[in-house]
């Protein structure tokens, strides 16, 4: 973790982490809601949920809730201003060639087009993603939901491994933060992977049984 990120990571150990509940809970929805919006927080939320579940270990059941519906608030945000300002406003803040990749990622594969960058840690970006789901009106809901899902698992994931290896975790993030939310975005990925060729599978075995001639 860079000396910036370790400064930063020291103020909000005093100023969220330690916080009484009824402070911190805001605090973190706020922080996720600016990341994902207007400003870039890199593993800002990754280390307060880590931080907070280590120090207040029964923190896992609810915290990282509050980490995940914080950056669905951004993403929602982000959301509604690129649907609403469409291509114009797309293409004044990202390059046309990663507009056309991220385009054709929600082309093939759909779903995971938003899914997979939103577990995936920087450098990583995941505004892009967001905001072409907006100019390309995806299904507000099923954005929403999906970023709901993915956020928490992320910081689901990674309130687990501090409850269960504690002050570790936390030394490792500041050292190796990247490398521990490449492996959580590994796992993910794999299991939507998995998952996504499960139901393919299912649903060419229904269209070929659809096909069948029915007796008479």
């Amino acid at each position: 973790m860079s000396d910036w990120l370790i400064t930063i990571g020291r103020w909000l150990e005093t100023h969220v982490i330690s916080l009484p509940l009824y402070y911190a809970a805001p605090a973190m929805v706020l922080i996720g809601a600016l990341d994902s919006s207007l400003l870039s927080l890199p593993e800002i939320n990754d280390y307060l949920v880590v931080g907070r579940c280590f120090k207040y270990p029964s923190a896992v059941f609810y915290f990282p809730l509050f980490a995940a519906t914080g950056s669905v608030l951004g993403c929602w945000l982000l959301y509604s201003i690129m649907r609403r300002g469409g291509q114009a406003v797309l293409r004044k803040r990202f390059k046309p060639e990663n507009i056309q990749r991220v385009e054709r990622a929600y082309e093939r594969f759909g779903v995971l087009a938003i899914a997979i960058p939103a577990i995936l840690p920087p450098p990583l970006p995941f505004k892009i993603f967001v905001a072409t789901a907006g100019t390309l009106e995806y299904p507000r809901w099923k954005f929403l939901l999906t970023v709901m899902i993915a956020r928490s698992f992320r910081y689901y994931v990674e309130g687990i491994l501090a409850v269960f290896y504690g002050q570790r975790v936390l030394l490792f993030m500041k050292d190796n933060g990247l490398v521990i939310l490449s492996i959580v975005a590994s796992l993910a990925i794999i299991s939507l992977v998995v998952y996504t060729l499960i139901s393919r599978r299912r649903a060419r075995v229904a269209t070929r049984n659809s096909e069948l001639p029915k007796e008479v």
